[in-house]
């Protein structure tokens, strides 16, 4: 690999690498669009055995054998930046049952597992979701992970992607319902503050024998008694490895929804990031930050009907107009709302009782659209955003058109009917095409839809569970029902909870990584580049006087005419994050004319080019 480095007149070193129906229960929006015939320039294969990735996810009892309704089935997240400095991106695996794992990018599509020398795999824990971050501005990721009653776990990266434990003396050790992880810096003072999200108290006290609190009965309806409720909490990063809970000083005492996770973007453009929770029983709360001393909540001013069951959340400009629009994905409202006695578990009659008064909630994704005067107009089903059984969504240009499209990881397995992921393409900012079925997305790519969950013996102890009574001799019967006995295991369906997306294999186009729930994950290699010629940017911000992740920095890219903006919040997925290469297809554009930050700092720094496209630039704060 050649390396250029020039230097721009403002003194930024740029270093060019050369390689909604209305209902009785608020408003329930219509069914997902058919499939799309439209033909396709390039499609995904699944390549996770020649990846090398051997990773497979493990449920607790609660969400296989012994299945109850409670919140353990919400899975895991994956996590992506480069841990050794070797310019390839990594990804770490969070495991429900037995150890997580991270493995290092060997180039070319492959993978090794580094877990045990790295010393990642916190195998004594149910683990649940976390963030890499530069917490120290020492240049390497660091790594947070959440975990349920076990002590959540801050890991410092001691530069060459092996890790130690700091978790005791960093003020991190919070034993709790913990989900996911934002890293931010609320106060701008360059260092990175952490808000971790809990959902609430939905274990008992009997520990099970496989390592984890059981469950409580009807877990869904504890969300209507406040006394089960568990609330967030915000931590200031004081330097030296040690943060401090600032929640009740800076307005997030109260932040006690059952939260699934929650993201960051700065809508009044004042520079400072403000802050979107998302319930998954509930409101989302929508927090302004007040000049980095406090929060307020503006959510009936903003988002005055907000998802019920928000599970996956992301910012992102949907039709390059230069503004910030938002995306949420509701599970739950599926799961209650009853369209037919044949695809929903859960009778409709179930929903008053267990979702409560759902008059001022939108009951599906929701698609907020940037007004540009402080108002967002909520139009999901005008551009067809509406998906089934949704979990986290991954936001990435995957076509290199320059209109960032959506992939949905989807489905809930056992005892569930199958339900597809999806693919929203963006065309061109006015709406979303479903692609799964022409990208080679669905049906799974070089996979069957069912997967074993469990072990039985029904020719003894298990003979009166229902599953040995359901003997079936085809997978699609399997699909359909949802439970499916054969071969000496209980089969459910496949169903996958969250993503990352990024240039895997380093050909200029998207790949994607899911975690699957009780399963290997797909790793969704792109032949785009293969297939045609592409043009694309990626662009690497470092920060100095921000913090060295430039998480809360704004960039723009002007050419030919056209403006692209990312805010950098390093969100992918659900109850995953990620660092890695700002992308931005450019369609037929081969030049950018100029860059434009504004870094976390407040400070604008415009770079005048040309520079050539199909480059990774790095831009370091001046």
């Amino acid at each position: 690999m050649t390396t250029i480095g020039s230097r721009s007149p403002l003194g930024a070193i740029i270093l060019i690498v050369l390689g909604g129906c209305s209902g009785s229960l608020g408003d329930w929006h219509t069914t997902p669009p058919g499939q799309s015939t439209a033909p396709s320039s390039f499609s995904f294969t699944n390549q996770q055995e020649k990846s090398g990735i051997t990773f497979r996810h493990r449920i607790v009892h609660d969400a296989g054998r012994r299945y109850k309704a409670v919140h353990y089935d919400h899975g895991n997240g994956v996590l992506a930046a480069d841990v050794d400095h070797d310019g390839l991106v990594d990804l770490y695996f969070i495991n429900q049952v037995g150890a997580n794992a991270l493995y290092k990018n060997l180039g070319e599509g492959r993978f090794r597992d580094i877990t045990e020398v790295s010393h990642t795999g916190l195998g004594d824990r149910v683990g649940v979701g976390g963030a890499f971050a530069d917490i120290d501005n020492d240049g390497d990721q660091d790594l947070f992970v959440t975990a349920v009653r076990g002590g959540n776990v801050l890991l410092e990266n001691e530069g060459n992607g092996v890790f130690r434990d700091m978790t005791e003396s960093s003020g991190l050790d919070y034993h709790g319902h913990s989900s996911g992880a934002v890293f931010f810096d609320f106060d701008r003072d360059g260092l990175l503050d952490l808000l971790v999200v809990n959902v609430g108290r939905y274990t008992t006290d009997e520990f099970d024998s496989q390592g984890y609190y059981v469950g409580r009965e009807r877990a869904f309806e504890l969300h209507l008694q406040p006394e089960f409720a568990e609330r967030s909490i915000l931590y200031k990063n004081l330097g030296g490895g040690r943060f401090k809970d600032v929640s009740r000083e800076m307005g997030l005492g109260d932040l006690v929804g059952w939260n699934g996770d929650a993201s960051i973007a700065d809508y009044n453009n004042d520079g400072y990031p403000d802050l979107y929770v998302t319930n998954m029983q509930g409101d989302d709360q929508f927090f302004e930050n007040v000049g980095g001393t406090r929060f307020i909540e503006v959510t009936p001013t903003v988002f005055p009907k907000t998802g019920w069951g928000a599970m996956g959340i992301k910012f992102f400009d949907f039709d390059n107009d230069g503004l910030i629009d938002l995306m949420t994905t509701d599970m739950h409202s599926d799961m209650f709302g009853g369209i037919t006695a044949e695809t929903m578990k859960l009778p409709r009659e179930l929903a008053p009782r267990m979702m409560g008064d759902v008059s001022h909630n939108i009951l599906g994704n929701t698609f907020y659209k940037n007004m540009g005067d402080g108002r967002y107009e909520e139009m999901s089903d005008a551009i067809g955003a509406e998906t089934y059984w949704p979990w986290g969504i991954s936001v990435e240009d995957l076509d290199a058109d320059q209109y960032q499209d959506v992939f949905v990881a989807s489905g809930m397995g056992y005892p569930f009917p199958y339900a597809k992921n999806v693919v929203l393409i963006n065309e061109k900012g006015e709406r979303f095409r479903h692609a799964e079925k022409e990208l080679n997305i669905e049906p799974r790519a070089n996979g069957t839809l069912i997967g074993d969950y469990f072990a039985l013996d029904c020719g003894g102890r298990d003979q009166e569970r229902v599953e040995c009574s359901r003997v079936f001799n085809t997978s699609q019967d399997c699909v359909v029902d949802g439970i499916c006995y054969r071969n000496g295991f209980v089969s459910g369906a496949r169903s996958s909870r969250s993503s990352v997306i990024f240039d895997l294999d380093n050909d200029g186009d998207l790949d994607i990584v899911t975690t699957e729930f009780n399963d290997v994950p797909q790793v969704l290699v792109s032949n785009l580049a293969q297939r045609r010629r592409i043009h694309y940017l990626k662009m690497e911000l470092v920060g100095t006087a921000s913090n060295r992740n430039a998480i809360g920095a704004w960039v723009s890219i002007s050419y030919g005419g056209n403006r692209q903006v990312r805010y950098i919040d390093g969100k992918s997925g659900y109850l995953s994050q990620s660092q890695i290469p700002i992308y931005f297809g450019l369609g037929e554009h081969r030049t950018i004319d100029r860059v434009d930050i504004i870094w976390p700092t407040g400070r604008h720094q415009a770079i005048q080019g040309p520079f050539e496209a199909n480059r990774t630039i790095q831009i370091i704060e001046p």
